[in-house]
């Protein structure tokens, strides 16, 4: 609890901003991991110098940190949002688990510079996204992904 609750209280700066930061967090894990752009099958077609600033960019990102604030804001008690979003992940995007924790790092980075997230608040973003993608490790299990 205590780990979400150090994340949390940044949170309001991410949410202020989700189509802004959410492409910025896309367009970062493109540019340090640009074999990653791959795995978003409506971007390949996009020059790098075109995808930032793009606004269906920018749109998917806010997609990826609404669900990501849902995440947090349930505080671990999380099966009932993270089981559909592992099974579409896992089923119709087919994202291997490496992916989750590159994005994590992106987003340790983001949260750091855009909302104040100290060294506690990384720490414990990073031990709440451990904990997710064990879950999701699991439910890919389940379903007999090999992610």
């Amino acid at each position: 609890m205590a780990d979400h609750d150090l994340v949390l209280k940044c949170w309001g700066a991410i949410e202020a901003d989700f189509t802004g930061h959410g492409g910025d967090v896309l367009n970062r894990l493109f540019k340090e991991h640009p074999e990653t752009l791959k795995l978003f099958p409506k971007f390949v077609s996009i020059p790098p110098s075109d995808l930032v600033g793009n606004a269906a960019v920018a749109a998917h990102g806010a997609t990826v940190l609404t669900k990501l604030g849902e995440l947090l804001k349930a505080r671990g008690d999380h099966a009932a949002l993270l089981k559909p979003l592992a099974t579409t992940h896992a089923n119709k995007h087919k994202i291997a688990l490496n992916n989750f924790k590159l994005i994590t790092e992106v987003l340790v980075k983001v949260m750091a510079e855009k909302a104040g997230l100290d060294a506690a608040g990384q720490s414990a973003f990073k031990r709440v996204m451990e904990a997710v993608i064990g879950d999701i490790d699991t439910y890919y299990k389940e379903i007999g992904f090999a992610g």
